[in-house]
């Protein structure tokens, strides 16, 4: 374990974060959407495209649902990708994460759990799905497919999201799908992404940009160092007076992401107890802020 945790530099909230996510997104894709002869959007979706039409091209008759297979391969130049562009430890995860999903989607049996009642299995195998797509991504990992490329994105335009960017690639993949299978094959998936899509932009703090106020009457400078040289972020500080009983008193001002926030939150628990944050999460931000990831 003490291996697995220092090759991936993951710490051991990490490494669940991303076997539950991957189980919960492969149960929703193999439980709720696969059963109802429905598309999950994305590179995956792509893989089940390809996988219905070489069945019905070659007439294969055996219940193996191979697209976890196909997704693997088609994730192989996207990994490249990830690699150039998203830093060595994000790539490194990614394999990891998007290996261990191509292993369960090919083990997990596709059986349907709820019968008779489509719907019902859109919106619970989309909120589950982006569930585990946003634990993943809080991991520092991806599921890989349009998730490298909407991060990649996301760095250089801090109005996309994976979410959003996710959801213009569902619509073409859906629109096929709907061209091949009918419209109610398209209109169930195209739901399916929204609640996934949605999901994903919830859980995932990183794309969530947050302000802080944290006021302290000493290590301040333990404070700024922090903020600097460990979230390589920047900072506006000022010296000031409580005005209860006119002690010197330490304001410091920073822009992050939420991620980043329940970083420092943890660190200044560590330092001093008396401390105290007034943060805003959610905001709108404009300008040179980058989305690190």
């Amino acid at each position: 374990m003490k291996k697995i945790i220092k090759l991936f530099n993951w710490s051991i909230e990490d490494i669940i974060k991303v076997v539950v996510g991957s189980i919960l997104f492969c149960l929703a894709i193999n439980i709720f959407i696969v059963p109802n002869h429905l598309y999950t959007g994305g590179v995956l979706g792509i893989a089940q495209l390809i996988r219905s039409i070489t069945k019905e091209l070659f007439n294969i008759k055996n219940n193996f649902d191979y697209s976890g297979i196909i997704y693997y391969l088609i994730n192989i130049p996207l990994f490249i990708l990830a690699f150039r562009n998203l830093g060595k430890t994000f790539f490194v995860r990614t394999v990891f994460a998007v290996s261990l999903q191509a292993l369960l989607l090919s083990v997990i049996p596709t059986v349907l759990l709820i019968e008779n009642n489509i719907l019902t299995n859109v919106l619970v195998g989309g909120i589950l799905g982006g569930i585990g797509v946003g634990l993943t991504l809080n991991s520092g990992a991806s599921t890989g497919g349009t998730d490298i490329i909407g991060l990649a994105l996301a760095k250089k335009n801090n109005n996309l999201s994976v979410g959003k960017l996710g959801l213009i690639i569902n619509v073409i993949v859906y629109s096929i799908a709907g061209i091949m299978y009918g419209l109610e094959t398209m209109i169930y998936s195209v739901i399916y992404a929204v609640c996934d899509s949605l999901m994903i932009d919830k859980m995932h703090e990183q794309n969530i940009c947050s302000t802080a106020f944290i006021f302290c009457k000493k290590n301040p400078k333990k404070v700024n160092d922090y903020i600097k040289n460990e979230l390589n972020r920047d900072f506006t500080y000022w010296d000031a007076k409580g005005g209860f009983d006119d002690s010197r008193t330490y304001i410091i001002y920073t822009a992050l992401t939420k991620f980043e926030l329940i970083k420092l939150e943890r660190y200044l628990k560590k330092i001093d107890d008396h401390m105290f944050m007034i943060k805003s999460i959610g905001v709108g931000i404009k300008g040179e802020f980058e989305k690190k990831f």
